[in-house]
């Protein structure tokens, strides 16, 4: 009888243990999951990517910090090269914002592109949203390159492409862009690859990278 009681205690607390485990597993193993699948298909290394994701965010929240709603910009990072775009009150914050993200490190560049005028309007900022749905569409619709290895962004209409692609990848995802309605401007903001660096890039990427820390 205590036997029987000593076995059904141990297999209660192991059963506890094992739900709990689950609890705090199950999270990480999804997310790890979801950024490996994302990773696979990245020309990137997993490094860089994980950066890039780092990056954005601290680089979004020392600007937030240092001046709240003075100012409206937007924090795209795309293998280490950081892209600004949004609005300054002047030119002198507009210059504040480079030397914020420049002091990152890992960063290996910036592209200010934001402007010196007033902060967007919400309904600007969700027609922004709407091209940048249209062109990603258009991406996959058309087919002419790998979707996943060019980034987009929209502010006030100006598309901004982003990645690692071969020239006529580049030339293509410009064109589709420029040609997509609504668009005022395309900024190319590009890494170019030899047609052979970007298969070998590719050859990796289906191999599938492991998640590496950040950087």
């Amino acid at each position: 009888m205590k036997r029987r009681l000593q076995s059904a205690l141990l297999y209660a607390t192991l059963g506890t243990a094992l739900v709990t485990a689950l609890q705090g597993c199950v999270p990480m193993v999804v997310a790890g999951a979801g950024a490996g699948a994302m990773i696979a298909n990245d020309r990137r290394t997993s490094g860089a990517y994980v950066d890039d994701e780092a990056l954005e965010w601290k680089i979004k929240h020392q600007i937030s910090s240092r001046f709240e709603d003075r100012v409206n910009v937007n924090v795209v990072s795309f293998n280490r090269v950081v892209l600004l775009a949004g609005q300054a009150p002047d030119p002198t914050t507009r210059d504040e914002l480079s030397r914020i993200a420049n002091g990152n490190a890992g960063v290996r560049s910036v592209v200010n592109e934001v402007v010196v005028g007033p902060i967007s309007s919400v309904g600007s900022r969700g027609n922004d949203a709407v091209i940048t749905s249209k062109v990603k569409a258009r991406f996959v619709d058309l087919a002419t390159f790998g979707v996943a290895h060019v980034k987009v962004y929209t502010e006030a209409g100006t598309v901004f492409l982003l990645g690692l692609v071969t020239r006529r990848e580049g030339e293509s995802a410009t064109e589709i862009a420029r040609t997509t309605s609504g668009v005022t401007r395309v900024v190319k903001v590009f890494e170019y690859l030899g047609e052979s660096e970007a298969r070998t890039m590719d050859a990796a990427g289906a191999e599938g990278r492991p998640v590496a820390p950040p950087q």
